[in-house]
């Protein structure tokens, strides 16, 4: 069959059809080219899951094309179609030649075709000359039949069946969208094809599995799976948008930096003028007031008719005496090297504790009598263990992910990680840069963050230095140890976010959600530890506890879809541990922890709601607990009922949820107290509410999920909606680094109010 080369690229597209269904004596097709042979049978055979056959006697295949080459011009070339049988008989087939006219895709122009399983269809692009990257967009009606897109050079053959399509390029599956971002780099000739084909079953995109049936029954003939496709290849964005992304994306963050060092001025200038005032009153006082102002001078603290105790004559109480009268030089220095365990900071009251921590008003300074050092010491391991941990944590998954996008980059299966392809904008050997890149807010806010706490250390130091060591007995205690692990902690979900994006998928999903459980567990514990200093919990059981909520995450997504027994086992865990940690908090830490926590609960339960009926002696603090009992009992149940398919989201919403409940409890009972809330914590929690908001809204902007098949999960691909980088999924990075600043802000400055308030006074909740 002679035909004619013209200037643009030509193709030829060879139609047989067999009316024969003898599987022992096929009709076999040969296809002889200049450069290469192309070779199918009629009945044409796909093979599914269980054996399945299906068979097809219409087939059409496109001929690799031949390009005239600028020495040669158009000239005409011979292919030869050798059509063979070895049946014994006569057998009748139709064969049918035919030019393609469209065969070369254009850009900006859209080209509608179908294909089939048996009858797939590929074309040819070629790259403007100003164009170095593009995006081809392929839309269909239709969920099903599953299709394969698939990018390859231009080399003979083009694998272009259901069997060896993932041979070679890049490919993806389909159902009603995907898209694939191509540079000009990675093909040296500057042109490709773009191969579509139908695969005879739908079960890779997420349809029904075909039973196993085992005879005849097996073999389908000729099954109408036609799909209709629509291809658009777009121009990608330039360099200069990279530039204009990376830009933006730090500038923004050091505006942060810029509005601190506002701030600090501000701070310094106020607090200078300040002291000014108060060394000349205190010139101008001389010791009346160490003797009229000063709490300790007073031999009964305000408010002992609550119940609180006469600090003057415990044992282990804050007499003047002489050697005390001098600041020690190294009061918060780190040269001491006791541990709590070793070091009782408070042995002659510890037969006290249970009545100092049972009254029935409790203020700070009953819960503040251990030596601050070893206390303070107690906070910082909190942060020495984080960065213990985010080294061991970090570095197999970085190691990890590198595996993963090598694993793309060679294979070419986009089907591995679960992309926003409509908004993927590649750089290097990274797939995503924008979704590695829009976390760079949580690493520059996390570090902002331990700035400002060691600027309020440095200058809590220096204050101890100053002043009066009596003064220690105003204010909340100032222990910044758990303010360091919130600052780490908030570093490292940027770097283990952008991890978790250079391939997000089933397999690494922990890695975006395993430091947002531990800020939302560090910052409960910095709230209960502001009024409870003496009895928060050590870092090793919080950070235990973390481990085991990180490994009931992993548990819930790999036996949380359809396993009940889970579910059941799950949730009774859930509302013990919320009976125990309510019990242990309602008693201040004097109700043991222990296999007989449960039937000593039950025994109390017993005698004063049932037996004889009484009033709460906490009522604020159980009121609380009911309040938080009754939430998570509604998780519980709702999570038995629904078995949501993102545990780990669900796990997420648990935390946060606990912590807002928490947070807004102590705001109302701090105004309830009649305390105030300064300008700059004021303005922090209106921010933190207007950024939480915009961010959850960009959040639920579901753009993938790897609960579903890639080819379900690119149905939910959207394209950029900021600069043309980045997606609502980076917005949402950007304003969740900016919340959970402003959040950690609220802790830090949420009680500067007190700081002129003894001890003595500052009610605990």
């Amino acid at each position: 069959y002679p035909y004619s080369l013209s200037p643009q690229v030509d193709a030829v597209r060879v139609y047989v059809n067999s009316s024969s269904e003898n599987l022992q004596y096929p009709v076999l097709f040969v296809v002889r080219q200049q450069k290469g042979v192309l070779s199918w049978q009629v009945p044409l055979i796909f093979r599914g899951l269980y054996q399945r056959t299906y068979n097809y006697q219409e087939v059409s295949r496109t001929l690799c094309p031949s390009e005239p080459t600028p020495e040669t011009g158009p000239s005409d070339q011979i292919i030869f179609v050798d059509v063979a049988s070895m049946a014994p008989f006569n057998i009748a087939y139709e064969l049918l030649v035919t030019r393609l006219e469209n065969f070369q895709l254009e850009t900006n122009k859209a080209f509608n075709f179908t294909a089939s399983p048996s009858q797939p269809q590929y074309f040819l692009y070629r790259f403007p000359q100003d164009v170095d990257s593009v995006i081809i967009k392929v839309v269909s009606d239709a969920v099903y039949p599953c299709s394969v897109v698939s990018v390859q050079d231009i080399v003979c053959p083009v694998y272009d069946l259901d069997h060896n399509v993932e041979f070679d390029g890049v490919y993806q599956s389909m159902t009603k969208q995907a898209a694939i971002t191509v540079q000009r780099k990675d093909f040296p000739g500057e042109q490709f094809f773009i191969v579509f084909v139908i695969k005879p079953e739908d079960y890779a995109c997420g349809g029904s599995v075909p039973s196993s049936i085992h005879g005849n029954v097996n073999r389908t003939w000729n099954l109408q799976r036609t799909k209709n496709l629509q291809v658009t290849i777009v121009p990608s964005i330039k360099k200069s948008v990279y530039v204009q992304a990376m830009f933006f994306s730090f500038l923004s963050f050091l505006s942060f930096y810029l509005g601190s060092v506002v701030v600090a001025c501000v701070h310094y200038i106020s607090t200078d003028m300040q002291l000014t005032v108060s060394f000349g009153s205190v010139s101008i006082a001389g010791s009346e007031i160490m003797t009229t102002s000063h709490p300790i001078t007073a031999s009964t603290p305000e408010g002992s008719s609550y119940g609180a105790i006469d600090e003057s004559s415990s044992s282990g109480g804050r007499q003047l005496s002489s050697p005390e009268l001098k600041p020690p030089a190294s009061y918060d220095t780190d040269s001491s090297v006791e541990e709590e365990s070793d070091f009782d900071t408070m042995p002659e009251i510890e037969s006290d504790k249970n009545v100092i921590r049972t009254k029935v008003f409790l203020y700070l300074s009953d819960l503040s009598r251990k030596d601050r050092r070893i206390v303070s010491k107690k906070y910082k391991i909190y942060f020495w263990n984080i960065i213990t941990i985010a080294v061991f944590y970090a570095l197999p998954v970085i190691q990890l992910v590198i595996t993963y996008q090598t694993v793309v980059n060679v294979t070419g299966n986009q089907d591995i990680c679960y992309y926003n392809f409509l908004c993927a904008h590649p750089l290097g050997v990274l797939s995503a840069f924008n979704n590695i890149l829009s976390n760079v807010g949580h690493m520059l806010l996390g570090f902002l963050f331990l700035l400002i706490v060691l600027r309020r250390n440095i200058l809590h130091r220096r204050a101890m230095e100053l002043k009066d060591i009596y003064t220690l007995d105003y204010g909340i205690p100032k222990h910044f140890g758990l303010f360091y692990a919130m600052g780490v902690a908030l570093m490292m979900e940027g770097v283990l976010s952008a991890c978790y994006h250079v391939c997000p998928n089933y397999s690494n999903f922990q890695f975006d959600t395993s430091f947002m459980y531990m800020i939302a567990g560090l910052c409960m514990l910095k709230l209960y530890q502001t009024r409870h200093p003496d009895i928060n919990a050590s870092a090793y059981s919080a950070y235990a506890s973390f481990a085991v909520v990180i490994s009931l995450a992993v548990l819930g997504v790999v036996f949380g879809k359809n396993d009940m027994w889970f579910w059941v086992i799950f949730s009774v865990i859930h509302v013990l541990a919320s009976l125990a940690l309510s019990t242990q908090i309602y008693y201040m830490g004097r109700f043991k922890i222990d296999l007989g926590i449960f039937r000593r609960a039950a025994m109390v339960l017993y005698t004063d709601c049932i037996q004889q009926c009484s009033r709460p002696m906490y009522m604020d603090r159980m009121v609380l607990l009911i309040v938080g009992n009754l939430v998570n009992w509604s998780f519980a149940l709702f999570g038995l009922v629904y078995r949501p398919r993102d545990f780990a989201s669900y796990i997420l919403g648990i935390f946060i949820c606990n912590l807002l409940l928490y947070l807004a409890f102590y705001i109302i009972m701090k105004i309830r107290s009649s305390e105030k809330l300064l300008p700059i914590p004021l303005f922090c929690i209106v921010a933190t509410a207007v950024v939480w908001a915009a961010a959850l809204y960009f959040f639920f902007q579901n753009l993938s999920s790897w609960e579903e098949t890639p080819a379900e999960s690119r149905e939910k691909n959207r394209p950029c909606i900021l600069l043309g980088f980045f997606d609502d999924h980076d917005v949402w990075h950007f304003l969740s680094a900016a919340a959970l600043f402003f959040s950690f802000l609220v802790l830090l400055t949420l009680d500067d109010d007190l700081d002129t308030v003894r001890r003595d006074k500052i009610p605990v909740f």
